[in-house]
């Protein structure tokens, strides 16, 4: 992620937290970009959820399940975080404005060791991305978006670690 966004999320609230009006529109920004990815996260896991054949089928059925649990909570955190910048949250992760890493599987339902490489890959991606984002918000005085997003990175850290188990011989 570069250091500076160019996604416009339109201001509704003047905020006075000792935290800028710019580093609170470049973080609005960088919010959006990871709420749209952690819904389609959501998403994904749900899709493989209901998907998933095979040996592996019971341990996969149970993790994903608590983790689109998990992620579907963390939109709700990621938006009212936006909301609380004095941004809006974005509406449409189509519109061009926000460029997500994590996208849905194309193509139909990939086998079972493929699904857990999937959602490594993404809960990896999203991690790193939370981490760019939480220094920058501690750097601009922003602790209460830091601490959330230190949170967040536990998550998709353990998720990895736990779905790699999984494929690991």
């Amino acid at each position: 992620m570069s250091s500076v966004l160019t996604i416009e999320t339109p201001k509704v609230d003047q905020v006075r937290t000792g935290v800028s009006d710019q580093a609170r529109e470049q973080l609005a920004g960088h919010l959006s970009v990871l709420l749209a990815e952690t819904y389609l996260l959501t998403i994904k896991s749900h899709l493989y959820h209901w998907n998933v054949v095979g040996p592996l089928f019971k341990p996969i059925h149970d993790l994903t399940e608590a983790h689109y649990e998990n992620l579907f909570a963390a939109t709700d955190d990621l938006a009212e975080r936006i909301r609380a910048l004095g941004h809006r949250a974005p509406v449409n992760v189509e519109d061009g404005k926000l460029t997500l890493t994590v996208t849905l599987p194309a193509g139909g339902m990939p086998d079972a060791h493929d699904m857990i490489k999937d959602l490594v890959q993404c809960h990896e991606i999203l991690s790193a991305e939370m981490r760019y984002v939480a220094r920058y918000a501690g750097e601009n005085g922003d602790i209460v978006t830091e601490d959330l997003l230190t949170a967040r990175i536990t998550f998709h850290e353990k998720a990895a670690w736990m779905l790699r188990a999984l494929i690991t011989d």
